[in-house]
């Protein structure tokens, strides 16, 4: 198995923070969001290796924090601008040309999530079926800002883009995994002239197509950083989360 993890936008609407800065890169809580994703993974015995795209603008950033760790490749997509950035899907072709017979996981840069991959793994090793983590926002208007899915049981059987009337609150979180026998249909997806934005677009086909794809869903805690007031709220809420964390280790010596 490999890891994708998507880093390559620009962050305009966390500007000024990300003037000069990468999203998936901001301090929180004293380290860089992508930093508690890395130790998350650590904990996949699975993972083979971890391919980071980021753009150009910002490919210098992510190979100085990754310096020394021999599992992760930093991708440059060789764009400057958000008028010219590649899309997630493109981003991920990038990849995916390298790799004939893995199984893939897919992550957002700009996510936090406590929840533990390795269950993630574990439960889309019960089916190798494409997998999504999901997570209930509990809020229709919240739920506008993401891919929304509809499910039936633990499988996904509708999902929309962020929808102006959303028919559920169960939102995708920018978590996917994909068999190695799903590469020819990821393939054939790259290569149509469907929509090369983010990643759901896929699945969004693939449900359109009549493929099973299964939906893991979590209760742990999940942010994005989409916005400024994101990023401040993000930061208040993680501190605590660490400071609880660190305690309940301490007293588990």
């Amino acid at each position: 198995m490999i890891c994708i993890i998507l880093c390559a936008g620009y962050g305009t609407r966390l500007y000024p923070y990300t003037i000069n800065a990468p999203k998936a890169l901001l301090d929180v809580s004293g380290k860089p969001l992508l930093s508690y994703t890395l130790e998350n993974l650590s904990e996949v015995e699975e993972i083979k290796k971890i391919l980071i795209v980021t753009n150009d603008k910002f490919y210098n950033d992510f190979i100085g924090w990754g310096n020394g760790n021999s599992k992760i490749e930093i991708i440059n997509d060789e764009t400057r601008t958000n008028e010219t950035r590649l899309g997630g899907v493109m981003d991920f072709a990038l990849v995916l040309e390298k790799f004939e017979n893995e199984d893939i996981l897919i992550l957002y840069g700009d996510n936090y999530f406590n929840f533990k991959l390795k269950a993630f793994v574990s439960f889309f090793n019960l089916n190798r079926k494409p997998t999504l983590a999901l997570y209930d926002i509990k809020s229709s208007e919240r739920a506008k800002r993401f891919g929304v899915l509809e499910i039936s049981g633990n499988k996904i059987i509708k999902f929309e883009e962020k929808p102006a009337n959303p028919k559920t609150t169960f939102i995708s979180t920018g978590c996917y995994l994909f068999p190695k026998e799903s590469i020819a249909d990821l393939r054939a997806y790259i290569e149509s002239n469907k929509n090369k934005e983010g990643i759901g677009y896929i699945v969004k086909d693939f449900i359109e197509q009549g493929k099973e794809i299964q939906g893991f869903i979590f209760d742990a805690d999940w942010h994005d950083i989409g916005t400024i007031e994101d990023y401040e709220r993000i930061k208040r809420e993680i501190e605590v989360l660490e400071l609880k964390r660190k305690a309940d280790s301490s007293n588990n010596l």
